[in-house]
């Protein structure tokens, strides 16, 4: 797929943005569709010059639209020097070769997953990252863009038809196959390489906490004000792709380790959540979830409400959250807030001024401490390795050297303290220690 931002374009690539209001939609969240729509496009390198909406109870098969719309949009293409048709409901392949039949001028036509798709192009860094990514869009592009062109796009089945045409068109198929399964090899062994990091970092005894939210939302901005991680960030939709993991000392002094991830978006491509399941899976993998959310954004509610359903089908609700309202600085007014069993857990943040980020930081700390208990051990001196433990994987506040033993006071959770149990004077009895 080419890439909107192509170097060799010195303009920007001129687009028509079309929308259509359902039987169970209004016109207020599709206009709000088509603004996310409009940042899409501003990120990927083009600009929005005219919208067009439609009214329809059901979607045309056909068209998406219906033929006098397609017709209005056809002129306006030629008025405007038109170059590209991006729509914001998913189009089948067959729906994209009569747009482009229909409108003519050259014009192209993609839908909004493509245009997603090409935004994750552009801005993959990692090895992994550009796999991924190539995956997403062979899967989903691929049938759309296959035989494409006057000469092929009519062919079909049957006697007159069967030609070079046809056999290139196959001969692609199989091509594409053979690379979404090489793809799909190469990936899964990078998923045995992230699963054994995981494994290290779960032996390290740290704390896990994941940022994620929307795009846009600040998370990068936050993770490299706790971090300096330098990570990239931008003003725009998806800055950032590949997850970043860094660790963190928290104001008492513990240890933790901190990811962003991607962001997530209203009608996030399927295709796309599969090929990027590994590195959203850090989020399923974290002891808590900090959701980051942009409180200046009107629409904040509704797209906490995304990224709270991604995280569902992800496989990672129900986990301890903190959410971070960011961007306070730009709010006017009352600040917004969560209701229900959540409001304890929230706070306000501006990770660009540092406002608020001291107060984030205890919260968080606290978090982590919840279902911790504070523990005296006697740690004989021949097992002196047992505070090599304590300071890897607790808090250690205070070490009394005896002669015979240490005295070492922790902070630590239910996993140390069992694995630490013999020196715990006040840990429960076994069962076999009373038989």
């Amino acid at each position: 797929m080419q890439s909107l931002q192509n170097k060799e374009i010195e303009a920007k690539t001129r687009a028509l943005l079309v929308g259509i209001v359902m039987r169970d939609a209004d016109i207020q969240t599709v206009e709000s569709e088509l603004d996310e729509l409009e940042r899409l496009l501003d990120t990927a390198g083009g600009v929005a010059v005219v919208r067009v909406v439609q009214s329809k109870d059901t979607p045309d098969p056909r068209t998406l639209i219906g033929s006098g719309k397609v017709r209005e949009i056809s002129e306006l293409c030629a008025n405007n020097d038109i170059d590209l048709v991006v729509t914001d409901e998913d189009l089948s392949p067959a729906q994209i070769r009569n747009l482009e039949d229909d409108i003519g001028h050259d014009v192209r036509v993609i839908d909004r997953s493509m245009l997603i798709l090409d935004i994750f192009a552009a801005h993959a860094v990692t090895g992994e990252g550009k796999l991924q990514v190539e995956l997403a869009q062979l899967r989903y592009t691929a049938p759309r863009l296959i035989g494409k062109g006057a000469e092929m796009s009519r062919l079909g089945g049957g006697i007159g038809t069967r030609g070079p045409g046809e056999s290139k068109l196959e001969s692609d198929r199989r091509h594409i196959q053979r690379r979404i399964t090489a793809l799909e090899a190469q990936l899964s062994e990078m998923e045995k390489n992230r699963m054994t990091m995981r494994a290290s970092r779960d032996k390290s005894g740290l704390p896990k906490v994941a940022i994620v939210g929307y795009t846009n939302a600040g998370k990068s901005t936050l993770l490299n004000r706790m971090t300096d991680a330098g990570i990239l960030a931008e003003d725009k939709l998806f800055a950032t792709l590949d997850p970043t993991t860094r660790k963190f000392e928290l104001p008492g002094g513990e240890s933790i380790l901190l990811t962003d991830t991607v962001g997530f978006i209203r009608k996030l491509p399927h295709h796309l959540i599969k090929a990027f399941r590994s590195t959203l899976d850090e989020a399923v993998y974290a002891d808590i979830l900090v959701i980051v959310i942009d409180a200046s954004d009107p629409e904040h509610e509704q797209k906490l409400e995304v990224t709270e359903q991604v995280l569902c089908e992800l496989g990672a609700a129900g986990k301890p959250t903190l959410y971070v309202f960011n961007k306070c600085d730009l709010v006017m007014g009352t600040l917004p807030r969560v209701g229900g069993r959540a409001a304890e857990h929230q706070t306000h943040i501006s990770a660009l001024t540092g406002e608020g980020y001291e107060a984030f930081a205890r919260m968080l700390e606290d978090m982590i401490h919840a279902g911790k208990s504070r523990v005296t051990f006697v740690i004989p001196n021949a097992k002196q390795g047992a505070l090599n433990t304590l300071y890897r994987m607790a808090t250690v506040e205070d070490v009394e050297y005896g002669a015979d033993a240490v005295r070492v006071t922790a902070v630590v959770d239910a996993k140390v303290r069992g694995m630490l149990r013999e020196f715990d004077p006040d840990a429960p009895a076994k069962k076999q220690d009373w038989e």
